[in-house]
């Protein structure tokens, strides 16, 4: 007896839009910053564009951090959807660089930061591993697998570039040794992905885009 095919579940990784830290080459990890008056005019920008993507957006999780969740709340209301925040889907935790300069950091601990961008079971004193954040942040997407609206349509989770690259390596199950090639994500630039049933019933994560972005007016 053939069994019924289960849709394919769409999921959309979204940058929060810029802040004052990013043009200025700050860490922010998880202080809560603000976004800049650029970022907010992204964070519009890429909110229209959701308006006609398909399947459309029914669901979406923010940040709770409010440069994510204002970029959050700029897509839920063109789409006129609900967002709710999950502090799990927060940047990682830098430790005792946040709030540094990269050159203050790469000043008084040489060589430290190419080692933290290249191995993802290291961290600074205080600060979380890319694979601590890749575990907490599949864990939201494991509870939202059991949401029977999901298959079919579209979710969106709004967080931070570098837990939203430790999300897309864990998820497309690579090697931890090679979860850092997904970095350099620009703000309001997204993540799309999809999930589909492997002919043996597990559950498989395919990459569609990665750095994908509206132009800004």
């Amino acid at each position: 007896m053939a069994t019924t095919e289960i849709p394919p579940r769409r999921l959309i990784l979204l940058r929060h839009g810029e802040t004052t830290y990013n043009a200025t080459r700050r860490m922010q990890g998880q202080l809560d910053t603000e976004l800049s008056e650029v970022g907010l005019a992204q964070a519009a920008a890429v909110a229209k564009h959701f308006e006609h993507f398909t399947p459309a957006v029914t669901r979406i999780v923010s940040s709770d951090l409010q440069r994510a969740a204002r970029t959050a709340d700029a897509v839920g209301e063109i789409l006129n959807v609900n967002v709710s925040r999950d502090q799990r889907l927060r940047e990682t935790l830098l430790g005792v660089w946040q709030a540094r300069t990269h050159e203050e950091i790469d000043a008084e601990y040489p060589g430290l930061r190419y080692r933290w961008r290249h191995d993802a079971e290291w961290a600074p004193e205080g600060a979380e591993t890319r694979l601590e954040v890749a575990q907490r942040m599949r864990a939201v997407v494991d509870e939202l697998l059991d949401d029977e609206s999901w298959p079919g349509s579209t979710f969106m989770l709004v967080a931070h570039g570098g837990a939203i690259a430790a999300l897309t390596a864990i998820l497309m199950e690579v090697p931890i040794s090679h979860y850092t090639m997904f970095n350099g994500l620009r703000n309001t630039a997204w993540v799309e992905l999809s999930a589909k049933h492997r002919e043996d019933g597990s559950l498989g994560w395919y990459l569609g885009a990665f750095n994908a972005q509206v132009t800004c007016p």
